[in-house]
Protein backbone atom coordinates (compact mmCIF):
# COMPACT_ATOMS: atom_id res chain seq x y z
CA UNK A 1 0.00 0.00 0.00
CA UNK A 2 2.66 2.93 -1.04
CA UNK A 3 2.33 6.39 -0.96
CA UNK A 4 1.46 7.31 -4.85
CA UNK A 5 2.48 10.71 -6.14
CA UNK A 6 -0.29 13.02 -7.14
CA UNK A 7 0.26 15.47 -10.18
CA UNK A 8 -2.77 17.63 -10.46
CA UNK A 9 -3.24 20.42 -12.53
CA UNK A 10 -3.30 24.43 -12.14
CA UNK A 11 -0.31 26.53 -10.85
CA UNK A 12 -0.83 25.84 -7.35
CA UNK A 13 -1.41 22.01 -7.70
CA UNK A 14 1.87 22.22 -10.08
CA UNK A 15 3.65 23.92 -6.97
CA UNK A 16 2.23 21.35 -4.47
CA UNK A 17 3.66 18.12 -6.42
CA UNK A 18 7.31 20.19 -7.19
CA UNK A 19 7.16 20.57 -3.22
CA UNK A 20 6.41 16.75 -2.14
CA UNK A 21 8.67 15.35 -5.05
CA UNK A 22 11.56 17.45 -3.27
CA UNK A 23 9.98 15.84 -0.08
CA UNK A 24 10.45 12.27 -0.97
CA UNK A 25 13.49 12.92 -2.47
CA UNK A 26 15.56 14.78 0.14
CA UNK A 27 13.78 12.14 2.27
CA UNK A 28 15.44 8.90 0.72
CA UNK A 29 18.85 10.68 -0.54
CA UNK A 30 19.64 12.16 2.69
CA UNK A 31 17.56 11.17 5.50
CA UNK A 32 15.06 12.80 7.97
CA UNK A 33 17.84 15.01 9.98
CA UNK A 34 18.75 16.79 7.17
CA UNK A 35 15.15 17.25 5.96
CA UNK A 36 14.43 20.84 5.68
CA UNK A 37 12.03 23.50 4.69
CA UNK A 38 14.79 25.23 2.98
CA UNK A 39 16.45 22.50 1.03
CA UNK A 40 13.20 21.25 0.01
CA UNK A 41 12.04 24.97 -1.08
CA UNK A 42 15.85 24.82 -3.25
CA UNK A 43 15.35 21.41 -4.89
CA UNK A 44 11.85 22.53 -5.93
CA UNK A 45 12.63 25.75 -7.38
CA UNK A 46 10.07 27.55 -5.12
CA UNK A 47 10.40 30.58 -2.78
CA UNK A 48 11.17 29.48 0.68
CA UNK A 49 8.44 31.95 2.21
CA UNK A 50 5.89 29.71 -0.08
CA UNK A 51 6.48 26.76 1.41
CA UNK A 52 6.66 28.37 5.16
CA UNK A 53 3.31 29.70 4.20
CA UNK A 54 1.73 26.86 3.36
CA UNK A 55 3.85 23.91 5.49
CA UNK A 56 5.30 25.77 7.66
CA UNK A 57 7.97 23.00 8.82
CA UNK A 58 9.07 19.50 7.85
CA UNK A 59 6.51 17.79 9.94
CA UNK A 60 3.70 19.85 7.52
CA UNK A 61 5.74 18.39 4.60
CA UNK A 62 5.77 14.83 5.43
CA UNK A 63 2.19 15.35 6.45
CA UNK A 64 1.08 16.44 3.37
CA UNK A 65 3.04 13.82 1.34
CA UNK A 66 1.23 11.30 3.28
CA UNK A 67 -2.36 13.13 2.69
CA UNK A 68 -1.99 13.10 -0.95
CA UNK A 69 -2.07 9.24 -1.18
CA UNK A 70 -5.44 9.36 0.44
CA UNK A 71 -6.47 11.25 -2.67
CA UNK A 72 -5.88 9.09 -5.35
CA UNK A 73 -7.29 6.76 -7.21
CA UNK A 74 -5.46 3.19 -6.25
CA UNK A 75 -8.02 0.15 -5.35
CA UNK A 76 -6.71 -3.08 -3.92
CA UNK A 77 -6.27 -6.08 -6.88
CA UNK A 78 -9.54 -8.41 -7.78
CA UNK A 79 -8.17 -11.56 -8.78
CA UNK A 80 -11.37 -13.50 -8.01
CA UNK A 81 -10.12 -15.23 -5.36
CA UNK A 82 -9.44 -13.84 -1.18
CA UNK A 83 -5.86 -15.86 -1.88
CA UNK A 84 -5.01 -14.30 -5.06
CA UNK A 85 -6.36 -10.63 -3.75
CA UNK A 86 -3.98 -10.73 -0.67
CA UNK A 87 -1.03 -12.22 -2.58
CA UNK A 88 -0.91 -9.76 -5.27
CA UNK A 89 -1.19 -7.04 -1.83
CA UNK A 90 1.47 -8.35 -0.45
CA UNK A 91 3.84 -8.53 -4.26
CA UNK A 92 2.57 -4.15 -3.92
CA UNK A 93 3.69 -4.21 -0.98
CA UNK A 94 7.19 -5.91 -0.67
CA UNK A 95 7.93 -4.09 -3.83
CA UNK A 96 7.50 -0.73 -1.76
CA UNK A 97 9.41 -1.68 0.63
CA UNK A 98 12.56 -3.05 -1.38
CA UNK A 99 12.68 -0.43 -4.21
CA UNK A 100 15.66 1.09 -3.57
CA UNK A 101 15.31 4.21 -2.83
CA UNK A 102 11.87 3.48 -0.78
CA UNK A 103 9.69 6.66 -0.38
CA UNK A 104 7.96 4.28 1.63
CA UNK A 105 10.09 3.25 3.94
CA UNK A 106 11.39 6.56 4.31
CA UNK A 107 8.10 8.29 5.20
CA UNK A 108 7.26 5.28 7.83
CA UNK A 109 11.01 5.70 9.71
CA UNK A 110 10.22 9.66 9.63
CA UNK A 111 6.98 9.00 11.25
CA UNK A 112 8.64 7.96 14.24
CA UNK A 113 10.41 11.14 14.59
CA UNK A 114 7.38 13.93 13.70
CA UNK A 115 4.44 13.57 15.64
CA UNK A 116 2.62 15.26 12.38
CA UNK A 117 4.08 12.28 10.22
CA UNK A 118 2.91 9.90 12.59
CA UNK A 119 -0.65 11.16 12.30
CA UNK A 120 -0.96 11.55 8.94
CA UNK A 121 0.60 7.79 8.43
CA UNK A 122 -2.02 6.39 10.98
CA UNK A 123 -4.78 8.07 8.66
CA UNK A 124 -3.20 7.00 5.52
CA UNK A 125 -2.84 3.45 7.45
CA UNK A 126 -6.69 3.98 7.27
CA UNK A 127 -7.64 4.85 4.15
CA UNK A 128 -5.65 1.54 2.56
CA UNK A 129 -7.34 -0.41 4.83
CA UNK A 130 -11.09 0.97 4.67
CA UNK A 131 -9.78 0.31 0.36
CA UNK A 132 -8.62 -3.41 1.03
CA UNK A 133 -11.55 -4.59 3.04
CA UNK A 134 -13.96 -5.22 0.16
CA UNK A 135 -11.14 -8.28 -0.49
CA UNK A 136 -12.75 -9.73 2.07
CA UNK A 137 -16.14 -8.83 1.64
CA UNK A 138 -15.75 -10.18 -2.03
CA UNK A 139 -14.99 -13.48 -0.16
CA UNK A 140 -17.85 -13.27 1.99
CA UNK A 141 -19.79 -13.16 -1.19
CA UNK A 142 -18.55 -15.85 -3.12
CA UNK A 143 -18.82 -18.00 0.43
CA UNK A 144 -15.32 -18.15 0.35
CA UNK A 145 -14.92 -17.33 4.19
CA UNK A 146 -17.91 -17.14 6.98
CA UNK A 147 -20.07 -14.29 8.00
CA UNK A 148 -19.15 -11.41 9.60
CA UNK A 149 -15.28 -12.58 8.60
CA UNK A 150 -13.14 -9.58 10.25
CA UNK A 151 -11.79 -8.04 7.55
CA UNK A 152 -8.92 -5.78 9.03
CA UNK A 153 -8.26 -8.69 10.93
CA UNK A 154 -7.83 -10.98 7.89
CA UNK A 155 -5.53 -7.98 6.22
CA UNK A 156 -3.11 -7.30 9.38
CA UNK A 157 -2.65 -10.71 9.31
CA UNK A 158 -1.58 -11.30 5.71
CA UNK A 159 0.27 -7.95 5.53
CA UNK A 160 1.87 -8.00 8.73
CA UNK A 161 4.69 -10.10 8.37
CA UNK A 162 5.97 -8.08 5.36
CA UNK A 163 6.59 -5.13 7.50
CA UNK A 164 7.63 -7.09 10.14
CA UNK A 165 10.40 -8.84 8.24
CA UNK A 166 11.35 -6.00 6.11
CA UNK A 167 10.67 -2.66 8.39
CA UNK A 168 10.99 -4.02 11.81
CA UNK A 169 14.13 -6.70 11.16
CA UNK A 170 15.40 -4.87 8.14
CA UNK A 171 15.89 -8.50 7.07
CA UNK A 172 16.54 -9.50 3.03
CA UNK A 173 13.33 -9.70 0.90
CA UNK A 174 12.18 -13.13 1.11
CA UNK A 175 10.26 -13.64 -2.60
CA UNK A 176 8.13 -16.41 -0.88
CA UNK A 177 7.02 -14.50 1.88
CA UNK A 178 3.92 -12.38 0.34
CA UNK A 179 2.41 -15.58 -0.82
CA UNK A 180 3.00 -17.61 2.35
CA UNK A 181 1.45 -14.95 4.44
CA UNK A 182 -1.67 -14.53 2.03
CA UNK A 183 -2.25 -18.18 2.04
CA UNK A 184 -1.96 -17.99 5.37
CA UNK A 185 -3.93 -15.35 6.15
CA UNK A 186 -6.83 -16.60 4.17
CA UNK A 187 -7.09 -20.03 5.15
CA UNK A 188 -7.09 -19.07 8.67
CA UNK A 189 -10.17 -16.72 7.08
CA UNK A 190 -11.40 -20.07 5.38
CA UNK A 191 -11.43 -22.01 8.88
CA UNK A 192 -13.19 -18.99 10.70
CA UNK A 193 -10.55 -17.86 12.55
CA UNK A 194 -11.56 -14.03 12.00
CA UNK A 195 -15.09 -14.44 13.18
CA UNK A 196 -16.84 -13.31 16.58
CA UNK A 197 -16.25 -15.73 19.02
CA UNK A 198 -18.71 -17.75 20.77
Amino acid sequence: MPAPVQRPGGRTARNRAQVLDAVRAELVEHGYDALTVHTVADRAGVHRTTVYRRWRDVGGLLADVLDAGTGDAWQPPDTGTLYGDLAALNHEIQAALTERPSVTAALIAASFRSEQAANALRQFWEDRYARCEVTVERAEERGDVPPHTAARAVLVAATGPLYHQLVLLRAAPDPLLPDRAARAAASAAADGVFTPGP
